[in-house]
């Protein structure tokens, strides 16, 4: 009876790792979950990962797929409303903005503040390349925080990480015997 308790008690701690718990007796229920790695955070079958240190886009980057992802790619409204480096970029090529998976920029997607992209190049022209790399964030209370800016590459800025949630399916079965 106590390997059963501990068996039971074991599984019940897995599932509350899950959003969503089915309940049942004598069942068997498929219970699909997304997982993250702990330290992430998950919303919508993907998982993120929020800095607390800064750094350079291109550190920002490399740390982010030393941890298994890349920097965060805006694909709706919904995941808009972080502040630090997303991955989009125009460094390869000015004016031609990708994310950091090759793919371009949805033009409906955009959420630019005020001139930017400006590609501003310094008060003097101190970074001849302009500002290639994107970041969200507070600029002058601008948009209420969920506006982007084009940004110095090698500015210290927060990021977000960002990996395709593994989706789990747990088959827990219950069986009482008198």
């Amino acid at each position: 009876m106590t390997v059963l308790f501990f068996i039971l008690t074991e599984t019940l701690s897995k599932m509350k790792s899950c959003s969503t718990v089915h309940r049942c007796c004598n069942l068997v229920k498929d219970d699909p979950c997304y997982k993250c790695e702990e330290g992430w955070e998950q919303h919508g079958g993907k998982c993120y990962y929020f800095s607390i240190s800064k750094s350079s886009w291109k550190q920002s980057r490399d740390e982010c797929r030393a941890k298994g992802g890349d920097l965060v790619k805006i694909e709706s409204k919904v995941n808009r409303n972080f502040m630090f480096w997303i991955g989009l970029t125009d460094s390869a090529v000015e004016d031609r903005r990708l994310w950091v998976d090759g793919s371009s920029l949805d033009q409906s997607l955009i959420f630019w503040w005020g001139n930017d992209p400006d590609n501003w190049k310094g008060h003097n022209g101190e970074h001849p390349d302009g500002e290639d790399c994107a970041r969200m964030g507070e600029k002058g209370g601008a948009c209420d925080l969920k506006c982007w800016f084009d940004a110095f590459c090698s500015n210290p800025h927060r990021s977000i990480c960002e990996e395709a949630g593994v989706k789990g399916s747990r088959t827990v079965t219950v069986t009482i015997k008198s």
